[in-house]
């Protein structure tokens, strides 16, 4: 009997504070926003913010170069339109996610300085580290003696020292497959925030997920432990994985309450080289080809999301498209070596895809760089509704530990769980 009464006792509550928060939202709406005015309404609606994220994709044929192009360009438009040379990707989005050589331009660019200014990086700085290393990490690189020699961990501890995932300027999803429970786990500097056991140094988090083979990793604290390999086997593109989190945490985004609340802008980093016939030479290969495959299917998803919205404009994916097989082997004729940098320079160039509700995917009228343009162009009309904007779309927490659990969107609690010691 006492169980049943302490079941019926629950409910009640359950429903008290359901109550409690529909009064709230009805209040809230009518006093802070000014719905049932429909002048305030129409006024509200124009200045609404909206939580901005940035998703980079894994290496992909490119080895994160693409990317990283992208993000350069784009810096250097909006250091231009915002009149501010010193500008930084990480002032223009309030949520980073990136898998592979995504995740370590993820860590690049919004890893706080040691004296606690500016990101340790700028996007141009980016691209050339990316140049120089990108290949040595990708997970589509051949294998050798080279790569067996090669350790990228010496490389992002030179590069990130002892920096934690706490000291992430903004929030920061970055993915790898644990084998230890045969899961996804996402780093979040969310969740190491809040829970010592969540934290991580960055030069492992980057060794992690681009790792090719299994990476031994343990928490800063040491209580957590994860048997990790690559990203781009968990998840090539995290768009969806940086959405979720955003919409399932009203503590950090207590206004985000749908798509229609998100500006999002997706990078790939070009389709795998699946038409020369070579595409199933090497596991490697393999999973590039699948790592394309989901990819595309998250951004389908995501633009029936958008779509059915209708926040088209909301959603913005870059992916480098069709100059490989026959018209790769024209393009590249004559030449006897393509770097990367090359085949990112050509991708820039090609007209954009946009994949359509219902319709697949189609050519756009412009070009992938003319595209860099309206994306600036959304992020620096978003930068004037937050300056007239009352309420802050991202409340941040600096230094807390107080959370019993991981954000369901953030961390898998499997993996906290059970990687445990």
């Amino acid at each position: 009997m006492a169980s049943v009464s302490t079941v019926s006792m629950l409910d009640s509550t359950m429903e008290i504070d359901k109550l409690t928060y529909e009064i709230f939202s009805v209040l809230e709406n009518k006093f802070l926003y000014g719905c049932d005015d429909p002048k305030r309404s129409s006024v509200a609606g124009k200045a609404r913010v909206k939580v901005r994220i940035l998703s980079i994709d894994a290496g992909g044929s490119t080895d994160g170069v693409l990317a990283a192009k992208c993000l350069a360009h784009l810096e250097a438009i909006l250091r231009r339109k915002s009149g501010n040379s010193t500008a930084h990707i990480a002032d223009f989005f309030d949520v980073v996610a990136g898998s592979g050589a995504g995740g370590v331009l993820a860590g690049l660019l919004f890893t706080r300085r040691k004296d606690g200014g500016a990101p340790m990086f700028t996007a141009e700085e980016a691209l050339k580290f990316i140049v120089e290393n990108g290949r040595k990490f990708s997970l589509a690189s051949p294998a050798g003696v080279f790569r067996r020699v090669f350790r990228p961990s010496k490389v992002f501890k030179k590069v990130f020292g002892g920096s934690t995932l706490k000291e992430m300027v903004k929030p920061v999803l970055i993915p790898c497959y644990d084998l230890r429970t045969g899961a996804p786990f996402l780093f979040s500097r969310a969740d190491a925030v809040e829970m010592e056991g969540c934290d991580f140094k960055l030069a492992e988090v980057c060794g992690a997920t681009v790792a090719d083979r299994t990476v031994e990793m343990k928490s800063v604290d040491r209580k957590t432990r994860i048997s990790a390999v690559g990203g781009g086997v968990a998840m090539n593109n995290p768009t969806a994985a940086a959405i979720t989190h955003v919409l399932n945490n009203k503590r950090d985004f207590p206004l985000c309450n749908g798509v229609e609340d998100l500006l999002v802008v997706s990078l790939g980093n070009g389709e795998s080289d699946s038409g020369t016939g070579n595409f199933m030479s090497s596991p490697a290969s393999f999973v590039s080809i699948a790592g394309d495959g989901a990819a595309d299917m998250v951004d389908q998803a995501l633009s029936l999301a958008f779509g059915q919205a209708s926040s088209k404009s909301n959603y913005i994916r870059i992916q480098g498209h069709g100059i490989f097989g026959k018209r790769h082997s024209q393009i590249l004729e004559g030449r006897k070596r393509t770097s990367a940098s090359d085949i990112a320079d050509e991708m820039l160039r090609q007209r954009n895809v946009e994949s359509i509700l219902f319709q697949g995917r189609k050519l756009a009228g412009i070009t992938n760089l003319q595209k860099l343009e309206g994306v600036a162009g959304e992020l620096m009309k978003e930068q004037g509704r937050r300056n007239t904007s009352v309420l802050p779309p991202v409340v941040l927490l600096k230094h807390s530990h107080s959370s019993p659990s991981p954000r369901t969107s953030s961390s898998t609690t499997l993996s906290s769980i059970s990687s445990s010691s």
